[in-house]
């Protein structure tokens, strides 16, 4: 797989990496962009953006912290400012997200977002109002961790979870599990688990995963978001967006519930379709993107 030739954007005091695919003259008012979920990059979208790049212009952006972007130390709430130092958030990425729309891009976008993408896309859609025309959650993030999903009565729970903030906060465990976590034996079982037929686990995507690995401060980005305890959910944001949103859903995510997605769809008007992708998990746009890619064709002509 050819990737396509990436360029830089200066956001702030950083470097955000991002490329885009345009063949087509049959769309080429129509802009779409592709953000990656956590630990991926914009190579995440290698059977993707090509695709779509045949009939608009096709965007993808490495968020802050991963990929080929700058990576600035993770700051946590109680600890003080040091330079070169950020709050990784939502709110961070998304600013990121809309920013680049507004000062690249400069046309009304098409957002996907896949896993903790597609929270980062609902709320860079919110900053974008009518330049956003619609969202398309590839199993979005249900953020099942977050403070608000606890239930008040896990009484064992609302023990430990102290214990676990306290836990995690440490850097030395941060990198530990980081490192641990970033070895190519460990990543192809990881992907074994989120891609359940198997289909396209192969070096290049191990690859992909593994090699930001290796850059000098790629711990920081893990650091800053198993720390994010009290952030956004995706069912926080619907209600704000005018656009149409789209699911698109592996039907056997391991990590987030279809059914709860199913929800998603009956309880909030703008969720105009819910597609689901027979046999895949939590990356259908990789782990069968021909189907992926008919589903996100379709809706972007319906919604044009």
């Amino acid at each position: 797989m050819s990737f396509k030739n990436s360029e830089t954007w200066k956001w702030k005091d950083w470097e955000i990496s991002w490329s885009l695919s345009k063949k087509s003259t049959y769309d080429k008012n129509i802009n779409v962009l592709l953000v990656h979920g956590f630990g991926a990059s914009k190579k995440h979208w290698r059977h993707n953006q090509g695709f779509l790049g045949e009939f608009f212009n096709c965007y993808a952006i490495d968020l802050l912290g991963f990929g080929e972007s700058s990576q600035p130390s993770a700051l946590l709430n109680y600890e003080p400012y040091r330079e070169n130092s950020v709050k990784y958030s939502f709110d961070l990425w998304s600013n990121q997200i809309s920013t680049f729309c507004s000062e690249v891009i400069k046309a009304p976008v098409y957002l996907i977002g896949n896993s903790i993408g597609g929270v980062i896309a609902l709320k860079a859609a919110e900053i974008l109002k009518d330049n956003c025309k619609a969202v398309i959650l590839i199993d979005c993030a249900q953020r099942t961790m977050d403070d608000k999903r606890m239930k008040k009565n896990d009484i064992l729970m609302n023990f430990l979870r102290p214990v676990l903030k306290t836990f995690v906060r440490q850097r030395i465990i941060s990198n530990t599990l980081f490192t641990r976590a970033a070895n190519p034996k460990v990543i192809k079982k990881i992907l074994e688990q989120a891609y359940p037929s198997g289909k396209n686990i192969d070096e290049e995507l191990i690859d992909i995963l593994y090699q930001p690995s290796k850059r000098k401060n790629s711990k920081e980005a893990f650091r800053g978001f198993i720390n994010l305890f009290d952030d956004y959910l995706a069912t926080d944001l619907f209600d704000n967006i005018d656009s149409p949103i789209q699911l698109i859903w592996g039907e056997k995510d391991p990590w987030e519930s279809l059914s709860e997605a199913i929800e998603w769809k009956k309880n909030f008007k703008n969720i105009k379709r819910l597609d689901i992708v027979d046999g895949a998990g939590h990356c259908p746009h990789d782990e069968d993107p021909k189907k992926t890619n008919k589903l996100i064709y379709e809706f972007i002509q319906e919604t044009k």
